[in-house]
């Protein structure tokens, strides 16, 4: 029986903080590059986000892609150059389309996929 830790790995942790950072900047100038980014940063997410809903539209999943990274209505309607009304309206479309049920939270929704 195998008792050991996993090896921590620096690199891997400083090479994933970076695409983090990088993929933040993407978002907050609402780059068309996020979501090619994402894809190859977090491809887990998207298998799962595919699964959950095989149909989304790109703009759909550039819109998770703001609820995964926990920011605010406000922040993504600043990022988006849209009305905080629109944000929410499109936070209440996709938890519909993703059968998400109102009494949960939808950023903690996203960070479990």
């Amino acid at each position: 029986m195998n008792n050991q830790e996993p090896e921590f790995n620096i690199k891997d942790l400083s090479q994933k903080l970076f695409f983090q950072d990088e993929i933040m900047t993407l978002a907050k100038g609402n780059s068309p590059y996020l979501l090619n980014k994402s894809r190859l940063v977090y491809p887990a997410f998207f298998n799962k986000i595919y699964t959950i809903q095989p149909n989304l539209k790109n703009s759909e999943l550039i819109f998770c892609i703001y609820l995964k990274l926990n920011l605010t209505t406000k922040e993504i309607a600043t990022y988006t150059f849209v009305t905080p009304k629109a944000i929410q309206n499109r936070k209440n479309r996709l938890r519909k389309k993703l059968s998400i049920p109102s009494d949960v939270d939808i950023y903690k929704w996203f960070n479990n996929l």
